[in-house]
């Protein structure tokens, strides 16, 4: 069966971009006249997913005027009305935890996260594997490195202090239903919070993880210097392969 199924996590206000996030949410920061949310739904459509579930949080109400004014249709999930307020739980699981588990393989994105509509489609494969996307980087220590065995991964070693690979999780994730059972396993990580990469961690350690390479870009908003770079990013119409 095709996969069709997104879950965007989009409950975060994105403190990172000061000001710019007081009264909006960091996926609703226009860029060319258009919030940054829009560019990964119009993506998202292109590369043939059509069942979407977001997952909101912060200035909740405005998310879903986004949805109205641009005409998305997706189910939508209020986390801290479901869970409880950031202070109490947060983290990049908590998406999952606020979902009702179904038997559906689905894709799992962050929605200040950007991809090429070829790499979305990449993210397709219909076997009984779990997927994290991968892309070579030249500062590995800032990120969270993959550490592969074959296509497999093994374990991911999240900002290491000494070199160990440069291929790095670019947050995009392709799941099976067994990722409900480990995120029901996970504790606080040493910052407070529910973090994906535990799950997918634990799902490695029973050989279930592959690693994607993605070929295009990564892009994410995540400081007010990243708009610049998306501006002009959007400026090339040969970013993408079709």
């Amino acid at each position: 069966m095709p996969i069709t199924k997104v879950v965007i996590a989009a409950a975060g206000q994105g403190t990172r971009m000061k000001h710019l996030t007081l009264k909006k949410s960091k996926h609703l920061i226009e860029i060319n006249g258009k919030p940054f949310l829009a560019y990964l739904f119009d993506n998202l459509l292109k590369a043939g997913f059509t069942d979407f579930t977001l997952v909101i949080g912060y200035r909740a109400n405005l998310m879903e005027n986004f949805l109205r004014k641009y005409g998305y249709k997706a189910r939508v999930l209020n986390q801290f009305e479901i869970l409880g307020p950031k202070e109490k739980i947060y983290g990049t699981a908590c998406p999952l935890m606020c979902i009702k588990e179904s038997r559906e393989q689905f894709l799992y994105i962050c929605g200040d996260n950007f991809y090429s509509v070829a790499d979305l489609k990449a993210m397709k494969i219909e076997d009984e594997y779990n997927y994290v996307a991968g892309i070579k980087s030249t500062s590995p220590e800032q990120f969270g490195v993959l550490i592969q065995e074959g296509d497999f991964l093994k374990e991911i070693i999240e900002k290491p202090q000494s070199y160990v690979g440069d291929t790095i999780n670019a947050s995009l994730y392709k799941f099976t239903p067994e990722i409900f059972e480990k995120v029901k396993e996970i504790k606080k990580s040493p910052r407070g919070e529910y973090e994906i990469t535990d799950a997918v961690c634990l799902l490695a350690k029973e050989n279930k993880v592959k690693v994607k390479i993605i070929e295009d870009f990564w892009l994410d908003l995540g400081r007010p210097e990243d708009i610049k770079k998306f501006e002009e990013f959007l400026k090339n119409e040969n970013n993408q392969r079709k």
